[in-house]
């Protein structure tokens, strides 16, 4: 692995002796652009700030509070990350996955098990937003369905015309202007409230 592939990696783990274990691990595993944060105070801006690629997580019992930052972090930032924990109990595990966490680790800081458990987080993070984009694309064309169909039968209404007609004046109108067809529609809903 060239340090250009390496992707960056955050361990926030409050205990200095278990993230070095960690950054070691990473790094035998050919992992060379490792940070470590171990104040749990401003989270979040410091992830943001440094922008990782993948974040470890080890904690060694963790509180609902610190479950909780865990969780806002991983809906925040959008990446995959994997969770360490010494000790754990189904309904933080459910929580955790719930929340987006990729990988979650039960007594498993084993350095020789780090790559293939970050390989595993990734591939899983990566099938997770795949769906997710799936899921906002199809949401977002059901959402331009309904307003382009509304917005025909504001045209058939208005100007007493068939379903058809009122689609091909929606279509050539959007070409004409060089705009979406579900932008017209939009335009056309907001006149007719306008216009009430």
């Amino acid at each position: 692995m060239s340090a250009e592939s390496s992707p960056k990696i955050v361990i926030v783990d409050e205990s200095p002796i278990r993230a070095a274990i960690l950054e070691e691990g990473l790094r035998e595993a050919g992992y060379t652009d490792v940070v470590h944060i171990s104040e749990m105070q401003s989270l979040l801006a410091r992830i943001y700030g440094l922008d990782p690629d993948i974040i470890v997580i080890d904690l060694e019992n963790p509180s609902r509070d610190v479950l909780e930052q865990m969780f806002q972090v991983s809906r925040a930032v959008r990446r995959p990350i994997a969770m360490f924990v010494d000790q754990s109990d189904a309904a933080s595990i459910q929580a955790s996955v719930d929340a987006g966490v990729s990988a979650y680790i039960v007594d498993g800081l084993k350095k020789e098990r780090i790559k293939p458990i970050l390989d595993l987080c990734v591939s899983r993070f990566n099938a997770f937003s795949k769906l997710q984009d799936e899921l906002d694309r199809t949401k977002h064309a059901l959402e331009e369905r309904k307003v382009i169909d509304r917005a025909k039968g504001i045209l058939m209404k208005m100007k007493g015309l068939t379903e058809e007609e009122a689609y091909v004046l929606m279509r050539s109108t959007a070409m004409r202007e060089k705009k979406k067809i579900g932008e017209i529609a939009q335009s056309i809903l907001t006149a007719s409230e306008l216009l009430k």
